[in-house]
């Protein structure tokens, strides 16, 4: 019993360190002097038509200024529509679309009386969509002049089904009230960097950024009614279907990230739901593990899915160990299983007392914050406790970059 209890937490806590730190070293390994596949369009070329598809709902803060980014563009205007699918807003979302059509008339909108949830209304506007190129965005993510460019051009070659785009935040004033701000602004920076190396090394980016990425629509599968997370769903059909999926850094966008604890936990539990239901219509790509495709699945997504209950497992161990008088390595691996939460407490209580934030402490806390966020969605997900109706969260409630009044801790 006590070797089966060590092999436990090991194996638990070597699977959570393979996933966060092996993983990327062995990417910046095997990407090492590789670029992305072409051949790729220059823009001489007689450019596919583009449909850009938005899904919205009350986005009345942020919608004209990302209607106007949309068509800042350096694509030929001619080339390009923009179709809306206004899914039961009660703001001021569907007058704004009816002026700016008047304005734009590559602006065609509809307006949905009741909630269709993200995926109904997605499916409605791609059965619209006539162009050969799809990209798919959302009302909170800007593009640069070059951004449709740079994920259109890609699609010169025929095996690519799908491109992401590099999508980052804002720059940010740094300050005690940035909330959790630098920890979501660093976590989306590594993601981009993860999958871009993993578009060099197997043609296999794990998952675009919903907020925008451009796909053929010869090899656009809509996510079913229910499913949460479309975007990934979308990127894993494609893979499945034979195609490549890439990330490319030079298709730059812009996204407001998570300001308050709160709203991020809503979210990425709302998140980990679809996460889960992926994992199980995906799950024949997860075998034979060390093909391209599975290894990076496996690596990069399903066990950081399943990083809090390997935590949830070691703790178990570790306690069951020492209770049976184990040795001080394993005393040791228990203090450090239970320090470390605290330590995330103790942000919180700082933050709570108007204390200054320490940033090694923030990070901590985020950890173990989104990994409950993890743990919850997976439980709401065995209950089938699911909803692709949404709503913008707290970071999209605000014109500008800057972080909103603080609402919660």
């Amino acid at each position: 019993m006590m070797a089966l209890l060590m092999a436990l937490t090991l194996l638990s806590g070597g699977l959570v360190v393979y996933s966060y730190a092996g993983f990327p070293l062995l990417l910046s390994r095997l990407s090492r002097g590789r670029t992305l596949p072409g051949p790729v369009h220059s823009p001489a070329d007689a450019l596919p038509a583009v449909d850009v598809l938005l899904a919205v709902h009350n986005e009345e803060v942020v919608l004209e200024q990302k209607i106007r980014a949309t068509f800042a563009t350096t694509y030929p205007r001619t080339h390009l529509r923009l179709l809306v699918g206004s899914d039961g807003s009660t703001d001021h979302t569907n007058a704004l679309l009816a002026r700016l059509a008047t304005e734009f008339p590559q602006l065609h909108y509809t307006a949905f009386a009741e909630r269709q949830g993200k995926p109904g209304v997605m499916q409605y506007l791609s059965a619209q969509a006539t162009a050969p190129v799809l990209v798919l965005t959302d009302a909170n993510v800007f593009f640069e002049p070059t951004t449709l460019f740079e994920l259109v051009k890609y699609f010169a070659n025929p095996h690519v089904g799908l491109v992401g785009a590099n999508v980052l935040a804002p720059p940010m004033l740094a300050g005690p009230n940035q909330g959790i701000t630098a920890q979501e602004s660093a976590y989306l920076a590594r993601e981009n960097h993860f999958k871009y190396q993993e578009s060099v090394i197997w043609g296999a980016a794990m998952g675009a950024h919903g907020g925008a990425f451009a796909v053929r629509r010869a090899a656009y599968t809509p996510a079913p009614a229910g499913f949460v997370v479309d975007d990934f769903f979308t990127s894993m059909a494609a893979l499945r279907a034979g195609y490549q999926v890439l990330l490319n850094p030079a298709a730059r966008a812009t996204e407001d990230v998570g300001y308050h604890v709160a709203e991020e936990f809503r979210r990425k539990a709302r998140i980990s739901v679809g996460n889960f239901q992926n994992a199980h219509e995906f799950r024949r790509l997860l075998w034979p593990p060390w093909r391209g495709v599975a290894f990076a699945f496996w690596s990069h997504k399903v066990l950081r899915w399943l990083t809090p209950h390997l935590l949830l497992l070691g703790l178990a161990a570790s306690m069951a160990l020492v209770a049976r008088g184990a040795g001080w390595f394993w005393q040791l691996a228990l203090v450090g299983q239970v320090a470390l939460p605290l330590l995330g407490g103790l942000d919180w209580l700082l933050r709570r007392a108007g204390g200054p934030p320490v940033a090694g402490l923030r990070y901590i806390r985020h950890f173990y914050v989104m990994n409950a966020a993890l743990l919850l969605g997976w439980w709401r997900y065995l209950r089938r406790q699911r909803s692709a109706v949404w709503r913008p969260t707290a970071r999209n409630q605000h014109a500008g970059h800057g972080p909103p009044p603080r609402v919660g801790p």
